[in-house]
């Protein structure tokens, strides 16, 4: 008895003196990363992180439920795919074309309502809220500096940077995009209380516009300046200005930080697959939703062209432009939005074909490569084209 007691004791002393280090290093968000993975059995977020942070609602408008094609209910996987889409525990699968639904599949989990974590793809929906802000002319130029709107930024550090620096991933500025360190800019802006204290003081690694470094400290950056030339919340502004104009089925939830309700711009983008389409609809359409062009389509050519900056190896990336990923698919264009449990909204300009995976895991990749796992759903969109 008096062994566990001892026991008891000493591991209390571990946990208070563990208690104690995060709070001295300001690291409080430890507590808060490890209730909701480790205390959880899980090693990281998850799609279905929803109700564990506070999140503000992104409101929907009349909704335009997308019609069915004629080929409806007739498409199938085949065996060998299904067993590929099951082993990387997919919970949606839809496929567009012509503004018609060829094919949908969801598990008994979610379903056609479920709110699914966007992650990263959450960047690209910025980058159109940026676009929309230059069309209704808060913006000059993605020329410009940011600090022309956020002059609070007051460090030498951001006094290079442009709007457009931001959008190509292309600060300069290093946020340790790094996923598997609990103490990495990810994980202190996903479980921390102040997103946009984690981008205020950043190590410069380079001068802006001289290298593609992918962070979502960027695109924390586009949000704090959204926010400020608007006068509106993030979530404010998305659903005045796209999610109630884009017919939007259900409204959808932008996870925020406590205590200030900043979202959480980079991530956290809470939607439908058949809503998280429309994003990719209206890039296909040039920025013009059914006869109204919400952003102009010269900004959505630059979205979706390359940067060519060089990366950290040297070579001009020709894989991103305004955080929409981009690649070569059997000889044709392909840009696409993507999260990193293998959230995707694939856009086929020639073919206009959409196609939305939802899920829980995504295969490896090396570099910025496609992940393998991207191609099996483009192959099936594909298929089912006509």
């Amino acid at each position: 008895m008096k062994f566990f007691k001892k026991l008891f004791v000493a591991l209390l002393a571990v946990f208070l003196l563990l208690e104690l280090l995060i709070y001295l290093t300001g690291y409080q968000y430890l507590n808060t990363l490890f209730k909701l993975t480790i205390l959880q059995g899980k090693t990281g977020p998850d799609i279905n992180d929803i109700n564990e942070f506070p999140s503000a609602v992104v409101q929907n408008g009349l909704s335009q439920p997308w019609p069915k094609s004629a080929y409806y209910g007739s498409l199938s996987p085949d065996s060998a795919e299904k067993i590929a889409i099951d082993s990387y525990k997919t919970t949606a699968l839809l496929v567009i074309q012509n503004d018609s639904i060829l094919y949908e599949n969801y598990t008994d989990e979610t379903g056609l309502a479920y709110l699914s974590n966007s992650f990263s793809m959450a960047k690209s929906i910025q980058s159109i809220l940026i676009g929309i802000a230059l069309k209704q002319k808060y913006i000059g130029s993605v020329n410009d500096p940011i600090r022309k709107y956020l002059p609070e930024l007051d460090s030498t550090n951001f006094q290079q940077i442009t709007i457009k620096h931001l959008l190509w991933m292309a600060s300069g500025l290093d946020f340790n995009e790094t996923y598997s360190s609990p103490f990495a800019w990810p994980a202190k802006a996903y479980y921390g209380t102040d997103v946009n204290e984690t981008v205020l003081k950043p190590t410069v690694v380079a001068q802006p516009g001289t290298l593609f470094k992918y962070k979502g400290g960027d695109t924390q950056l586009l949000g704090m300046l959204l926010k400020k030339i608007t006068g509106k919340t993030v979530a404010q502004f998305a659903s005045e200005q796209l999610w109630s104009k884009i017919g939007s089925e259900f409204t959808a939830q932008w996870g925020t930080d406590l205590p200030n309700g900043m979202e959480k711009v980079s991530c956290c983008f809470y939607a439908t697959a058949h809503d998280f389409a429309r994003i990719g609809k209206l890039l296909l359409n040039q920025g013009n939703w059914n006869g109204i062009q919400l952003l102009d389509s010269s900004y959505v050519q630059e979205a979706v062209s390359p940067s060519l900056i060089k990366n950290s190896e040297g070579f001009p990336v020709d894989y991103y432009g305004y955080q929409w990923w981009l690649a070569t698919f059997k000889n044709e264009k392909v840009f696409y939005a993507r999260g990193i449990l293998g959230q995707y909204v694939f856009c086929v300009p020639r073919h206009n074909l959409l196609i939305v995976r939802l899920g829980h895991l995504r295969a490896n990749k090396t570099a910025d490569e496609m992940p393998a796992d991207a191609k099996l759903y483009l192959n099936i969109g594909y298929k089912f084209a006509n």
